[in-house]
């Protein structure tokens, strides 16, 4: 393979990626923002709060289009520049996403329409339902994504069939269930409602600064404050779930996320901040917090968190066991009913993919040496410092979060919120950072996995399509400025709605229920 294909193929889905979740996350905590407020206005008969729903989902549909788009160009990358992972597990990996287009991606298509354009077309009562159904649509689509992005984490309900050289589907009630995508999709969708709640609260401080369209920034702000507090302390509770989670089934990745070289005494004690030296395979000046991480990752005072030198040799041992089941597949494909391969293939096939990571170095696995086997072990270590660093400053942010929304609860239960100026000038520097934090997640979810595309069954470097590095670049080029346009688009259209502010749509010219008078026609 080419490396400069690779690595090219690896930036480009990641720039597609973390500029399509610039956008994912706000539609999600928007869109439940929307049927809270508009549930107030159903309930109130208040036109302010129909006034407050309608400005904010103007916003919404602003970030609700760049979302779909990128989101599209996304997906169709695994069948451009990643086509043998699409090959490979395509029909495990296929099937959450076509459910998710079917299901959630239609749902919301059909009902958004319905959210802006039918104000004076149906009830409020029925409007309100429109909205939820949106809501409804935007989380289950990030549930059917989660589904196929955890799979890739924690591969279960599926095998390889030497008969096909492809994974197949065994249990797909067990890719449904996946601890690892039922952790990420509670804790994805929470930070997601974190980021609206801040975006809300932001723009609303921005407002009484100003002094201007306060009704309307006064019950936003209550509203943020609130659904921001109950959302951030979720992200911190649901997180550590999510690292509960990883103690099963991505041990590499926890490892290398607390810098964790060398399995310790139970229970382990959590490194607060300290210098990871990739070389020396040890950190330097850290700040540890006793038994903090034994207590996290294994809810226990009596079991350990596996070090990463303890699993670099159990790696080892999966990958002589993975050139047996390597050979046992060679020997298939000449002999498909030896039943001597077969067994062999049976009893060693869980530990092919680590076989495939000698593809690196040597075209035939068997081929390799005990020297090159244990080299290749070390490799399944992702980078530890920008593990070990992405994820405290995404946690330091999402505990900022909570003191943020803690003060802004506070203040709107005392009705002090619009007063207190210092408060509101630090709601507005605060809009960027929870994006910054839902950035450093993904890092930390997808570069944790490396050198895993599916974790254990098929290596990165192995996934990725013919392609040349021209083409690479060129589309690497123009996706850039395509995506620079639209982003300047979209912030310039973001100010601009929120310097024109909430107005009152009595004006609207859409047509009141009833019979539409006939036009004549003309020849």
């Amino acid at each position: 393979m080419d490396w400069g294909v690779v690595d090219l193929s690896r930036l480009q889905f990641a720039l597609t990626a973390l500029y399509h979740f610039l956008f994912v996350p706000l539609t999600l905590g928007l869109s439940f923002m929307l049927v809270i407020m508009e549930s107030i206005y159903v309930m109130t008969d208040r036109p302010i709060w129909r006034e407050t729903t309608r400005f904010w989902s103007r916003l919404f549909g602003i970030n609700f289009v760049l979302g779909v788009a990128t989101g599209l160009t996304m997906e169709f990358q695994f069948g451009t520049n990643w086509s043998y992972f699409s090959h490979y597990v395509g029909d495990i990996f296929g099937a959450p996403l076509a459910i998710e287009g079917l299901m959630a991606f239609f749902l919301e298509a059909t009902f958004v329409g319905l959210m802006f354009f039918g104000w004076n077309r149906m009830s409020k009562v029925a409007h309100l339902g429109v909205t939820f159904m949106v809501a409804l649509g935007t989380n289950l689509s990030a549930l059917w994504i989660l589904i196929a992005n955890g799979w890739m984490q924690n591969p279960v309900g599926a095998a390889f069939n030497p008969e096909t050289m492809r994974m197949e589907v065994t249990d797909f009630g067990a890719v449904l269930f996946n601890p690892i995508a039922q952790a990420k999709f509670v804790h994805t969708v929470s930070a997601g409602y974190v980021i609206a709640s801040v975006f809300v609260l932001g723009v609303s401080a921005y407002y009484l600064l100003k002094g201007k369209w306060v009704p309307v920034a006064r019950r936003s702000m209550t509203v943020a404050a609130a659904f921001g507090l109950a959302a951030s302390l979720s992200v911190v509770v649901l997180g550590d779930e999510s690292g509960y989670a990883l103690t099963d089934n991505q041990k590499m990745k926890l490892a290398a996320i607390e810098a964790a070289w060398h399995t310790e005494p139970a229970p382990a004690g959590i490194t607060l901040i300290g210098i990871p030296d990739t070389a020396a395979r040890s950190t330097s000046y850290k700040v540890e917090v006793p038994f903090v991480l034994g207590l996290i990752a294994t809810r226990s005072l009596d079991k350990q968190v596996t070090g990463m030198s303890e699993l670099v040799l159990k790696a080892e041992q999966r990958i002589t066991s993975g050139v047996l089941a390597y050979d046992a597949v060679e020997r298939l494909k000449i002999a498909p009913h030896d039943p001597i391969a077969r067994r062999k293939f049976e009893l060693h096939k869980a530990d092919l993919g680590y076989a495939l990571l000698l593809k690196r170095h040597v075209a035939d696995p068997r081929q390799a040496s005990p020297q090159l086997i244990a080299t290749t072990a070390w490799e399944t270590v992702p980078s530890v410092p920008l593990m070990f660093w992405s994820f405290r400053i995404m946690a330091l942010i999402g505990f900022a979060m909570i003191g943020l929304f803690a003060i802004a609860f506070l203040l709107c239960s005392l009705r002090l919120h619009t007063q207190t100026r210092w408060f509101l000038k630090l709601a507005v520097a605060a809009i960027p950072l929870p994006w910054v934090a839902v950035e450093l997640g993904w890092i930390v979810a997808e570069l944790g996995r490396q050198p895993w595309a599916i974790e254990g069954v098929l290596p990165t470097f192995l996934a990725p399509s013919s392609l040349t590095r021209p083409m690479l670049i060129t589309t690497i080029v123009g996706f850039t400025a395509l995506y620079g346009a639209l982003a300047v688009i979209e912030i310039r259209l973001m100010i601009a709605s929120i310097r024109k502010g909430p107005h009152d749509h009595a004006e609207d010219p859409q047509p009141l229920p009833g019979p539409i008078p006939a036009d004549p026609i003309t020849a």
